[in-house]
């Protein structure tokens, strides 16, 4: 008997736009996965945060009930933290694009975006102030500017950090989302 979820006999399946049949396309959806050095920071993060949970039961244990609360508190800062790192990033809807970083989101409406391009500039390596040259996919609104852009991805960014083709497909992404929400304009 054939186990067609292990062999490679089975014929191609061309995958739809979503994994989930009932995926909702209302909702928010990072159109890229998140990096592996964003997973892997997270991860010693999450770590870190066992170590202190762990050092909480010990100050417990030993009698010091206030410290222990402290502790915790600690703890529970450090896994918000953490999962809130898992958050950032770019995220679209039938709504408009938003940012989301660690400790501040932006959202613009896609009647309020002017263009969404990709273009080669001087990007921030790791969100530090260090430059490096490489590709950002920035946001131009229409009430703004066109050279007060704001830059969405970069290709120093935790997510796409020695991955130029996982920035490209992401950039590609959210630029088809930006030409398909704003043609009802």
């Amino acid at each position: 008997m054939p186990l067609p979820f292990l062999t490679a006999d089975r014929p191609f399946e061309v995958a739809s736009e979503s994994a989930l049949p009932y995926d909702d396309r209302d909702r928010w959806r990072r159109p890229y996965r998140p990096g592996p050095w964003r997973v892997g920071v997270a991860a010693l993060v999450l770590m870190v945060a066992s170590f202190v949970l762990f050092a909480v039961v010990l100050i417990a244990v030993t009698g010091s009930s206030s410290s222990a609360a402290v502790v915790l508190g600690i703890g529970l800062v450090v896994i918000a933290g953490a999962l809130r790192l898992l958050r950032v990033g770019v995220w679209v809807s039938p709504r408009g694009v938003r940012q989301v970083g660690l400790l501040r989101t932006r959202t613009v409406p896609w009647a309020r975006v002017g263009s969404v391009r990709t273009v080669q500039q001087p990007v921030r390596w790791l969100g530090m102030p260090r430059t490096v040259q490489g590709q950002a996919l920035v946001l131009v609104r229409e009430d703004r500017a066109a050279g007060d852009a704001g830059v969405l991805l970069t290709t120093a960014s935790l997510d796409f950090l020695n991955r130029p083709a996982g920035f490209d497909r992401a950039a590609d992404a959210v630029e088809a989302w930006a030409a398909e929400n704003s043609r009802g304009r």
